[in-house]
């Protein structure tokens, strides 16, 4: 196989975690490496409705995951197996991206392979501190809302680089740290250092985001700010979760005006 599109496609259709990982990290190796190329003679996407999955874990509206504290190692543990959930869809999210769009320079669907592989990686890590909490991925129920997102904007790549990486993923950046603070408190420091790590890393994916947002804005003749409040208004209804780790994401490419634009539009816990 040399055609990159198919590979991104054999890595979402996997699901067992394990081959989705194996394949993962194969195929951003052989992107390296020069094997794979994106062929643009190759068939075009097909919808995907499910990306390949474990039977476990249960899928449930949003509302109806349990929180729970972190006194207990019970609530650590549906913490990491929460956030090794999302970094599961964020594999499938930038294989998707690698798959889904076409006629992109070579250095997008680098930035999402290598971004597949990061969420890989930090899958793994996840899903051995929940071993050694007592427990695998699967053990709790979970939600599909990255995913819902990736299917609504599956017709637009503008769509796409804007709602996925610079808000949803993007959120990740602004609730971390108060995770971290979290943990801190209950001497959880093994978790803690999984997040740091994460935290670092996912500034890199949520840039690769904004630059590839607005090389579709430019591409299509598009103002960046007034384009990405429009999206969120009409994707979203305009309103966001604050606060915003300002820090984190002007490092991720927002610029300040757009950052007053979020704070304009957020919704205050």
């Amino acid at each position: 196989m040399t055609d990159l599109h198919q590979a991104a496609r054999r890595c979402l259709d996997a699901s067992d975690p394990e081959e989705k990982l194996r394949l993962t990290h194969d195929t951003w190796r052989a992107l390296q490496a020069g094997e794979l190329h994106p062929d643009s003679k190759a068939l075009p996407p097909e919808p995907i409705a499910t990306p390949g999955r474990p039977p476990r874990p249960g899928l449930v509206e949003a509302r109806r995951v349990p929180q729970r504290g972190l006194g207990t190692s019970e609530g650590r543990a549906a913490l990491v197996h929460a956030i090794a959930h999302i970094e599961f869809n964020a594999i499938n999210l930038a294989w998707d991206a690698v798959y889904r769009f076409r006629g992109f320079p070579d250095d997008f669907y680098r930035d999402w392979a290598s971004c597949a592989s990061d969420e890989a990686r930090h899958f793994a890590m996840l899903r051995d501190r929940l071993a050694e909490l007592g427990h695998t991925y699967g053990d709790f129920d979970a939600h599909n809302g990255l995913w819902e997102m990736a299917a609504k904007t599956a017709h637009s790549d503008l769509a796409r680089m804007a709602l996925v990486p610079r808000v949803l993923e993007a959120r990740g950046l602004d609730v971390t740290p108060g995770m971290i603070e979290r943990l801190r408190g209950v001497g959880d420091g093994r978790t803690i250092a999984i997040l740091d790590i994460i935290l670092r890393e996912e500034v890199a994916h949520v840039a690769a985001g904004t630059r590839w947002f607005r090389w579709c804005c430019e591409r299509d003749g598009l103002e960046p700010r007034a384009t990405f409040v429009q999206l969120l208004r009409d994707h979203m209804g305009g309103n966001l979760r604050g606060p915003f780790n300002r820090p984190a994401r002007l490092a991720a490419g927002f610029d300040a005006e757009e950052m007053d634009q979020l704070a304009a539009l957020a919704i205050r816990p």
